[in-house]
């Protein structure tokens, strides 16, 4: 029996793996260290699309993109498709979200088979499953799905939109400026550090687990932040300025006209014209590591609870982030390509089984992927999944030191940047945008459509700098790794509506059923 009752799956939105002190970074993240130190920091964990909306509905489903088929943000994740919400609930469990998703929801199939969007069925599905106490993504003014503009105005930010009256508002030298301008992130936000968003979602949370007793429970608490905009709250957005905020790393090929073609569409986004100066990203960047700070605060706050309840003996906790952040990286803003700054992110477990005590406090370097969390989770709870449409793999076995005779070698990632400025600068179709990546421990190839690969040898360039991906030198490296993307292509799990139970029970069965095919 697991030890596992509850479960909380801690999330960032757009946080650099490269940032948290335990994976080496510049900034203090003293409790992610602890939690790192209570479980399994993965060395190596990649997420299966460099856009929010994408990445978690992998994440969600335990399915990649090409999958699951949301492929941006804003497209509706299917209802056909089952999630964790789903799972838990056929075992009389539910999910419960404190924060963000980016779900949304497949109106025109609650319409097609006449499912009310407010009843409590077609709520479940607008929220990807879960059961909400507060739904909060933090892109724009929360709408009805969220009690924080009304818990912003009982705390005297008046007005009709005080998230950008004041959340994402400064006062400089008595003018108000928006955190939408990065010239004004230097500036504290206008509203106080125990009224942000970050505290705001982990009150909300911390109330919701006092109020479970000792009931099991599965809690998302998933922040906002360090995404933009970027603005911190005093006394976090003067923590790391004027400290070393790193490198601003460039490769020779960078910007130039020996770079991938879609790599240089990219810059012509505003983002991506703003953050080739680098006098931008070392504005921003102190900022941003403010935030990331911040967070780490506020997990600290749970982290605490959990011990004075004694919860730490029975919560399998799951820290990542949804995806990267360039930051200035390569000339570049934001995220979406398919580099390691943007893939590869930070991914902790604290499995309090005492079956875990082995690997407690270690590093674990085999690839995992973002597909995992959900088998995970239900592998933890007891819960059966589906194996006909589950893509991922449980990671219980790596955290509770059994022997795994053979696991992946490789992890994949995709995007579609048909949504983007640089699809009209390519000229290309809303069809005709997709990429598609491969990495193993010493390569890295990505398939772009209509243009030539990309390719790089990790073990020489690490970073990603120089892509031979248009020579012939590495033909038969790289036609080894295209290989391998077509064989992950075509073995991904369409069959969704049987289960392979029902092919095995269903093979060769034809005569049984009176069909007599081909009897002299």
């Amino acid at each position: 029996m697991s030890a596992v009752r509850n479960v909380l799956f801690l999330m960032c939105d757009q946080l650099r793996r490269d940032c948290l002190s335990c994976y080496g970074g510049r900034v203090d993240t003293p409790n992610l260290d602890r939690l790192a130190r209570c479980g399994v920091r993965f060395e190596n964990a990649f997420v299966q699309s460099g856009v929010g909306g994408p990445s978690r509905m992998s994440f969600y489903t335990g399915r990649y993109v090409n999958s699951h088929g949301v492929t941006w943000n804003n497209v509706p994740l299917s209802a056909a498709e089952y999630t964790l919400g789903d799972y838990l609930r056929a075992a009389g469990r539910n999910a419960t979200l404190a924060g963000k998703t980016h779900v949304a929801a497949d109106a025109a199939a609650l319409a097609r088979f006449g499912i009310e969007v407010e009843s409590e069925r077609g709520a479940l599905l607008r929220e990807g499953g879960f059961a909400s106490i507060e739904r909060y993504d933090g892109h724009r003014p929360p709408g009805p799905e969220s009690a924080y503009a009304d818990f912003l105005r009982a705390h005297g930010y008046a007005g009709a939109d005080p998230w950008s009256d004041y959340v994402i508002a400064a006062d400089d030298g008595g003018r108000i400026v928006s955190g939408w301008q990065m010239r004004n992130a230097h500036l504290p936000a206008r509203v106080a550090e125990e009224h942000s968003e970050t505290a705001y979602l982990t009150d909300r949370a911390l109330g919701w687990i006092e109020a479970q007793g000792a009931s099991p429970w599965v809690l998302h608490l998933s922040y906002a932040k360090p995404h933009w905009p970027y603005l911190a709250p005093a006394p976090y957005h003067e923590l790391y300025r004027g400290r070393d905020v790193g490198p601003i790393r460039r490769g020779a090929q960078d910007g130039t006209a020996a770079e991938h073609p879609v790599v240089r569409a990219y810059r012509a986004h505003d983002e991506a014209l703003a953050f080739a100066r680098e006098e931008v990203a070392r504005h921003v960047r102190p900022t941003y590591m403010g935030l990331v700070a911040q967070v780490d605060h506020h997990i600290g706050r749970v982290l605490d609870a959990l011990v004075a309840q004694g919860r730490m003996e029975d919560t399998l906790i799951v820290f990542a982030s949804d995806h990267g952040e360039f930051a200035g990286d390569r000339g570049l803003g934001e995220k979406e390509l398919l580099y390691d700054e943007i893939v590869h992110v930070p991914f902790i477990v604290c499995d309090p089984d005492q079956r875990a005590d082995a690997t407690r406090g270690g590093t674990e370097k085999r690839f995992v992927e973002a597909v995992d969390v959900l088998p995970t989770i239900l592998d933890a709870l007891g819960v059966a999944g589906a194996p006909h449409r589950i893509e991922g793999r449980s990671l219980l076995p790596l955290l509770r030191g059994e022997a795994v005779p053979a696991w992946r070698e490789a992890v994949f990632a995709e995007l579609d940047y048909g949504f983007r400025r640089a699809r009209r600068v390519l000229d290309r179709g809303v069809q005709e945008c997709r990429g598609f990546m491969v990495r193993t421990a010493r390569h890295k190839y990505v398939h772009w459509q209509g243009f030539r690969p990309q390719f790089f040898d990790l073990a020489f360039d690490p970073d990603e700098y120089d892509d031979p991906g248009a020579e012939t030198g590495f033909d038969p490296d790289r036609q080894r790794l295209a290989e391998r993307l077509f064989d992950w292509l075509a073995t991904r799990k369409r069959r969704t509506t049987v289960s392979d139970a029902d092919v095995e029970r269903n093979t060769d069965t034809h005569q049984a059923r009176g069909i007599h095919l081909g009897v002299w």
